[in-house]
């Protein structure tokens, strides 16, 4: 059957649209992603201090749950929004307001259900607006340009998470209410104003004509074909088990409490170093790696690059339990995690099934990113009951050794 195709797609001239995404996604980014790394912990050792690792797997195994089936959902919706204020702003706007409104109900939370529910809300809705903006690249970029943009994207997070890393340091005596009104404000503004700065409207989807679809045929309009679109498949396995090791991040203020003894203030100051180092490790291979896989047509190589190193500072994690060697093992995977997420967005661009279909698609896509935020937690209490946090690390670096595999299947830039 004959493809839809897209007619009066608007498009933003490319700096303005960089511009837009890095702000509006990047303070969204800072506002969801500060308190999972730091703030989420604090929050759970203050109403559980006697079981707070088991509690905090379990909020943020079920907050993961809803940014999982966030992603796609809020794809599939804003592929189907067509209205005046745009497909990608209209939820761009929606996700971020109701999604920081959320953290504000986890601040000021008493209970463990509180949390589960804000935090559970505010990952559904923020992934709402992330599928929209991550769309924007399939929608409105050119294809000899996605890698360049991917990496520029890519900057987004590790910047994100710095800046707010700093502002939690340089907060040491201020309420935990007032750390997370702050950050819910910044999830609202910076998203607004990204949307003053995106252009966006209605578009008109010339539908192929309508035709007995058989069922299979229509399960593959929820999920593509593996049969039909196996490279869709493969990238998501090597996204999906690659984040399996790189959400070990997830628990390192855990780690650094329950491992090494540290005060809240020490780990505060010992997370937002470990994370700053790290992040600026993962800006700098972003922004090359995205470029010089355009440069070069060439992405697997980056690909395999990225999983090995990843590998190396995981074993370094789960084998030498010293500050300084998480330090570096922090930066090793920092530098690994930029290149491979430039590149990969850049490689999914290229073979996403449908036009039409590419917020649903590519939310599909980011499940990988989203799963393994609540399986990690979920498994976490049953590794380190086996074979504690070595053994832990190492399941982990495991997972990333077999994305290493599973990269071998796609195929490179000019390949069919």
């Amino acid at each position: 059957m004959a493809e839809s195709k897209i007619r009066g797609q608007v498009v933003t001239p490319l700096g303005r649209l960089t511009s837009g995404i890095m702000l509006g996604y990047g303070l969204m980014m800072l506002a969801l992603m500060t308190p999972a790394v730091l703030l989420l912990t604090f929050k759970m050792i203050e109403i559980d201090p006697d079981g707070y690792t088991s509690s905090y797997g379990l909020v943020a195994g079920i907050g993961a749950f809803f940014a999982l089936i966030g992603n796609p959902l809020g794809g599939a919706i804003s592929d189907r929004t067509n209205i005046g204020f745009g497909r990608r702003r209209t939820w761009i706007f929606i996700g971020s307001v109701i999604g920081s409104l959320a953290l504000l109900w986890v601040g000021t939370a008493t209970q463990v259900w509180q949390i589960i529910v804000g935090w559970s809300v505010a990952q559904l809705f923020f992934n709402f607006a992330m599928a929209a903006y991550t769309a924007l690249i399939p929608d409105q970029v050119k294809q000899e340009k996605q890698g360049t943009i991917s990496g520029l994207i890519g900057l987004i997070l590790p910047i994100a998470m710095t800046v707010g890393m700093v502002l939690m340091m340089l907060m040491p005596g201020v309420s935990s209410a007032t750390k997370w009104t702050l950050l819910s404000a910044l999830g609202i503004i910076g998203p607004v104003i990204s949307c003053f700065l995106i252009r966006d409207g209605k578009i008109e989807i010339e539908r192929a004509p309508k035709e007995r679809i058989p069922f299979g045929e229509k399960l593959s309009k929820i999920y593509p074909s593996p049969r039909k679109f196996p490279h869709f498949t493969w990238a998501l396995i090597s996204k999906f088990l690659l984040m399996m090791g790189y959400c070990s991040t997830l628990y390192l203020t855990v780690m650094l409490v329950n491992r090494m003894g540290f005060t809240e203030t020490q780990a505060t100051n010992s997370v937002g170093t470990i994370n700053i180092i790290s992040m600026l490790a993962m800006a700098v291979t972003s922004i090359f790696g995205g470029v010089l896989s355009d440069k070069y047509r060439k992405q697997k190589p980056f690909l395999y690059g990225s999983a090995f190193i990843m590998v190396i500072g995981l074993l370094m994690f789960a084998f030498i339990p010293n500050y300084i060697t998480y330090v570096i093992a922090a930066a090793i995977i920092g530098l690994g995690g930029g290149c491979f997420s430039a590149v990969d967005m850049a490689l999914v661009a290229r073979i996403l099934p449908r036009k039409e279909d590419s917020a649903k698609d590519f939310g599909l896509m980011n499940v990988a990113n989203a799963l393994p935020q609540s399986i990690v937690p979920a498994i976490a209490p049953v590794l380190l009951g086996i074979g504690g946090w070595s053994f832990f690390y190492v399941v982990l670096a495991l997972c990333v050794v077999l994305s290493m595999m599973a990269v071998k299947p796609l195929p490179e830039v000019g390949q069919k």
